[in-house]
């Protein structure tokens, strides 16, 4: 594997093999051009060189019209039957999605206004969204890919914390009723944030240096808070140390390694995950693909990297919900992951029917039809198109 210098690469340039930051983790997919924005964040990042095998190249190489027709013919060999009844699935799924979101919005308010948590509850609802989450994976990382960020951030990001965390630690083999303490641990994570100011974590704009060290306070309030409701000391915990970072740069300890608990290293990749995918008042979310670098790159190694391994094995390279270009020209979105290789999801073509009329359901891979790379937001078909 040879270096490339952070000044030999150029917007639009393409490598023929995968590229990685240092080696273990994929920046480029060789379908995947290199953009001023990558080089930018490299800059930003004190990173040097890239690790590659392949060569660069300027543009992709044009695929005449006979291979463009054997990349179709093997699509047509790894479709996938797709059931009419996924959509009823997927309507049942996101259900239960709102009804959860409306519960967890319910438990802040009842806990702001009158500093009352009913544990046992949420441990039921808890468990009811962990058998969703083990029974129906993909449906309910779609329904995630699907659902808007509430005005309410802070309730919107602890449900999707939680589900996340439970995809993770499912994953990691934790199991059922750790899976769904730790689900509750993560709907808390943030229960801190109720005693600071509304407009520090409602904030319709960027933070000042001021108000973003007041916010540092919030993993201590939240475990003194739920040590007061007598809330079992693994969800305490979580609270408390979501802002740890397994180098020690993280706060209010400086902890490191396996000095912080177990769903503290969960939560802390899902939350950090969500937070650059979700959009904000102040900034638009990254896509997910460039919210899965963001993680996979962990700089200063911040995160621990089976949990990191984990949540790219669940959503893939490009997260499911994601929206792609293939390599024949068409536009999809990312509907499941290959276990044996996160680099080639099972995705579905958009606007193109079986003469059954069912949705056509593509297995990516090496060999046939591939990604090409996400889609830019203004390329995302309008959803009534979709």
């Amino acid at each position: 594997m040879k270096d490339i210098s952070l000044k030999e690469l150029k917007p639009r340039q393409y490598f023929t093999k995968f590229a990685f930051l240092d080696g273990n983790f994929v920046l480029l997919a060789p379908e995947t051009p290199v953009t001023q924005e990558l080089i930018n964040r490299l800059a930003r990042w004190e990173f040097r060189e890239i690790k590659t095998e392949g060569e660069a190249v300027d543009a992709m190489v044009e695929r005449s019209e006979s291979s463009a027709e054997e990349t179709e013919a093997t699509a047509d060999e790894e479709k996938i039957p797709a059931d009419a009844a996924d959509d009823e699935k997927l309507d049942a799924v996101l259900g239960h999605y709102r009804r959860f979101h409306d519960y967890v919005e319910e438990l802040y308010t009842n806990f702001v206004t009158k500093n009352t948590l009913d544990y046992r509850e949420l441990l039921e609802r808890t468990k009811a969204l962990y058998e969703i989450a083990v029974q129906e994976k993909t449906l309910i990382l779609r329904a995630l890919a699907d659902s808007p960020t509430d005005k309410n951030y802070l309730v919107s990001h602890s449900v999707r914390s939680a589900i996340l965390s439970i995809v993770i630690g499912a994953a990691l083999k934790l199991p059922p009723f750790r899976l769904i303490e730790l689900g509750a641990a993560a709907v808390l994570h943030e229960i801190g944030m109720v005693k600071l100011p509304p407009q520090l974590y409602m904030a319709g704009r960027q933070l000042s240096q001021v108000e973003r060290k007041s916010i540092t306070a919030h993993p201590v309030l939240g475990y003194n808070l739920l040590k007061e409701q007598q809330i079992p000391l693994a969800v305490c915990l979580s609270a408390l140390e979501h802002h740890e970072r397994m180098n020690g740069s993280g706060y209010p300890r400086s902890l490191t390694g396996d000095k912080i608990s177990l769903y503290s290293r969960i939560i802390m990749v899902a939350c950090s995950y969500d937070a650059v995918t979700a959009n904000r008042p102040y900034k638009e979310a990254k896509e997910g693909y460039a919210g899965m670098v963001d993680i996979l790159r962990n700089e200063g190694k911040q995160y621990d990297e089976s949990v990191i391994r984990a949540l790219v094995y669940n959503l893939s390279i490009y997260p499911i919900g994601s929206f792609v270009l293939l390599t024949n020209g068409k536009k999809a979105v990312v509907i499941d992951v290959n276990p044996e290789n996160p680099r080639y999801p099972v995705v579905q073509v958009l606007g193109a029917k079986t003469p059954e009329g069912k949705d056509i359901v593509v297995r990516t891979a090496e060999t046939g039809l591939r990604v090409l790379r996400p889609l830019a937001k203004a390329e995302i078909p309008q959803k009534e198109n979709v």
